[in-house]
């Protein structure tokens, strides 16, 4: 097989619903070149990839949307390779930014961070926090080489993820909440009151059931548990997030009969650079210390 990486791009980029005029103006290729190109790719691979019908945009076969994933893959891949060699030619980082939601477990964080301290004492860190959505556009946009963040589905293309742990989800009112002296709750007590829930909507965090017809919503853990203590309603929070000195007075969690499952913590990463040492061994460390809480 004669096949290049160049087709691949281009069997992507039109599978992904281009047209191949409009791949062609993107990649500065002749219609016809394009064309041309996915045509060689067909009778290197021996069957045919898409349907072209006169003035409709090509259409996938069966057969091309069977390579498809395949056909990512290899770009995927393609990335890895030159993230690594980067990695080789650079060594030890001289910088790591790394970016973390700012409801991350604090303490595992510290201690990771302390160890890194000792074990690179020349690295310089810098350290950045943000609500939901931030750590992924850091990422994106270069400037975090390593992001700290909980599993949402809404993750792009572009990063790769690997799941250190989890943190439980606990039921919490405020002090003074009319659900405060109430023991155990089951949904339709809950569905009486006020439930704070993540911002956007569409956020696919665990504990984003709404059960309530009113609702308030956040981006942030931290902003929802001072609106739990003002008795704004209850919410599912992390369990760290209530057991924050700040807050153990102030919020009391509830027995009920339905709890989202745990937070899941990913290590993320773009990928098309490699991670270098110092990052891997402050992911390993950071997974040991999570675990210990847990």
């Amino acid at each position: 097989m004669q096949w290049s990486l160049e087709q691949i791009r281009l069997f992507v980029s039109v599978a992904d619903g281009q047209s191949f005029s409009a791949v062609g103006r993107q990649m500065q290729r002749a219609q016809s070149a394009v064309s041309n190109a996915i045509a060689l790719l067909e009778t290197d691979l021996g069957v045919r990839l898409f349907e072209r019908s006169s003035g409709r945009q090509p259409r996938l076969t069966d057969a091309g949307a069977a390579l498809l994933e395949e056909a990512r893959e290899v770009l995927r891949q393609c990335q890895r390779l030159e993230g690594r060699a980067l990695g080789l030619v650079r060594g030890e980082e001289v910088r790591l930014r790394l970016a973390q939601d700012e409801a991350m477990p604090y303490q595992p964080v510290l201690d990771s961070l302390e160890a890194l301290a000792q074990q690179f004492p020349l690295l310089e860190v810098q350290l950045a926090s943000g609500a939901q959505g931030d750590v992924a556009r850091k990422l994106r946009e270069h400037r975090a080489d390593l992001g700290l963040l909980f599993h949402h589905e809404q993750m792009p293309d572009a990063l790769e993820r690997q799941r250190l742990g989890t943190i439980e989800m606990v039921t919490v009112c405020g002090a003074g909440h009319a659900l405060a002296g109430a023991g155990h709750v089951d949904r339709r007590e809950l569905a009486r009151h006020r439930q704070l829930l993540m911002a956007p909507q569409d956020s696919h965090y665990p504990g984003g059931e709404q059960i309530s017809p009113s609702v308030w919503r956040t981006d942030s853990f931290y902003a929802m548990a001072e609106l739990l203590m003002r008795n704004l309603g209850w919410a599912w929070l992390p369990r760290h997030v209530v057991q924050y000195p700040t807050y153990q007075s102030q919020l009391v969690e509830l027995s009920s009969d339905w709890t989202p499952p745990p937070l899941v913590v990913e290590l993320v990463c773009r990928r098309d650079e490699a991670l270098g040492p110092a990052a891997l061994w402050l992911a390993e460390c950071f997974a040991q210390h999570l675990q210990a809480i847990g």
